[in-house]
């Protein structure tokens, strides 16, 4: 993909060619944009073809919670630039938003789905629709939450000197100490050019001793995520319990640069999948950021993956949503959808380009998929062209997730339907879910040079009008696409 300049080029790739965009809106021409963020560690997963379901009625994909993604496009567009096109990932988009999908009743899932007329994908050639599918976990009160013993593996080299960086992360090990119990542990393990015990496992009820042990953090040296990698597994080890939750947090910018670096690192985390221990990666920082790394650690050890850009999302990420952040309810957690060949002519998924899966796979016991915390919701987005002549009263679509809810025990199936006759007339019938939802994925299509289609106006009408009421995370969304209207404008 060429290197992204003042004048945007929207790559040829191959792949984007089956995307349903007209060849006179994805190529050719060039248009102004405003400065992009300074080039990081991206990595580019392509674009989810169009598939004929008489070839192929199935799709699989492992679910995804994280939101990395669009926090970090968020920074670059309040610090008045765009994020590079290889950082949009739209299901990291969709997923930052906790849409009102019915709490599940009996079960660790509930499956919501709506099926309407297609808005942006639609032309004055084909009309296509759109399939939502909203996935609700069960909620798990802090209260309630199982013992915790936490590892906080931080990056205290010289890179990370600077307030957006170790400022920040002592400011979110604040909030995690704020909203902790007295009983859960906190264990602090540093890397630099070497590696650093600061903190045994400690109760959160000695909060001063932690707290001096933070405020004791300095930047400087090297960057060995390698021998910080060993030793924070090792103490998550020496307080691991039983019963409760063991997680490593890895805070840092992504800039490994001494040991075991970029995919041997990844394999290092991959080794360790085995020892029931979770991962989360926590980003900060802005230029040079190690985004590639930070992703693949996560999603090849079951983790989470967010991004810190803000003291906001930092209470956010620690405090409101703690029990998401911290407690899992499904491990190998994967979605499958399949289509009815005389309902659906072809389908093709919106984003999880990287989180795409085979069918064999889906039904294997042991294959790896996503962690997901109490009351996370998860959104899916397909395009479908259907077949005029089939029958109303036919089923459109199936939808299955299997997951497990412990590291040893065997995955649960659910499963779910849809008919033809349950298609929405128009649009505007759909629900304030399945609409806004539509309006941030083309804009992450256009952010992601996906598409031309500039619809900036229409983007700000259907998400302003669908947004639930006191909602400040979808409030922002309209006021980000604003902004980057009049950039595209300059």
């Amino acid at each position: 993909m060429m290197k992204a300049t003042k004048t945007l080029m929207f790559p040829l790739l191959l792949t984007v060619a089956a995307c349903g965009y007209s060849d006179e809106a994805l190529y050719g021409d060039t248009y102004e944009g405003a400065p992009v963020e300074r080039a990081n560690d991206h990595e580019d997963h392509g674009v989810n073809p169009w598939i004929e379901t008489s070839e192929e009625a199935t799709s699989s994909f492992s679910m995804d919670v994280n939101t990395a993604s669009y926090t970090m496009a968020r920074r670059a567009i309040l610090e008045d630039g765009l994020p590079v096109a290889e950082s949009v990932r739209t299901e990291e988009f969709l997923n930052y938003f906790r849409f009102e999908y019915p709490q599940p009743t009996d079960s660790t899932f509930a499956i919501n789905m709506e099926v309407a007329p297609s808005y942006f994908g639609s032309t004055a050639e084909e009309q296509k629709h759109l399939l939502r599918i909203g996935v609700r976990g069960k909620s798990i009160p802090l209260d309630e939450m199982r013992p915790a013993n936490i590892v906080l593996l931080i990056d205290v080299s010289g890179s990370m000197a600077s307030a957006d960086r170790l400022g920040l992360v002592k400011e979110s090990i604040n909030g995690l100490l704020e909203h902790l119990r007295p009983t859960d542990t906190i264990a602090i393990q540093t890397y630099a050019s070497g590696s650093t015990t600061v903190l045994e496992p400690t109760a959160v009820a000695e909060r001063g001793t932690i707290q001096a042990a933070v405020d004791n953090l300095h930047a400087g040296g090297g960057t060995n995520g390698e021998g910080g990698i060993v030793a924070a597994y090792d103490l998550a080890d020496k307080g691991y319990l039983e019963e409760g939750i063991n997680r490593v947090m890895i805070f840092t910018d992504g800039d490994f640069n001494i040991g075991k670096t970029g995919d041997d690192l990844v394999e290092l985390v991959k080794s360790y999948r085995d020892r029931q221990i979770f991962l989360s990666t926590v980003g900060f920082g802005n230029g040079g950021y190690g985004d590639r790394t930070m992703e693949q650690l996560a999603r090849y050890a079951q983790g989470t993956y967010f991004y810190i850009d803000s003291s906001p999302e930092a209470q956010r990420i620690f405090g409101t949503e703690l029990p998401s952040t911290l407690e899992v309810i499904a491990q190998d957690a994967r979605i499958q959808v399949e289509f009815s060949e005389d309902a659906v002519l072809r389908y093709r998924l919106i984003g999880y380009e990287k989180r795409v899966m085979s069918n064999e796979d889906f039904d294997k016991e042991e294959t790896d998929a996503a962690e997901i915390g109490p009351d996370h919701t998860v959104t899916a987005l397909y395009e479908m062209v259907l077949n005029p002549e089939a029958d109303t009263s036919s089923l459109l679509s199936t939808v299955r997730i299997r997951h497990r809810e412990g590291f040893d025990e065997a995955t649960i199936l659910t499963e779910t339907f849809i008919k033809r006759s349950q298609i929405l007339a128009s649009f505007d019938e759909a629900s304030k879910a399945t609409r806004f939802a539509a309006s941030v994925v083309h804009f992450a299509e256009i952010l992601r040079s996906v598409s031309r289609d500039l619809r900036f106006d229409e983007i700000v009408e259907i998400a302003d009008a669908a947004r639930y009421t006191d909602n400040d995370d979808q409030e922002e969304f309209v006021d980000l696409v604003r902004k980057v209207k009049s950039r595209y404008n300059d």
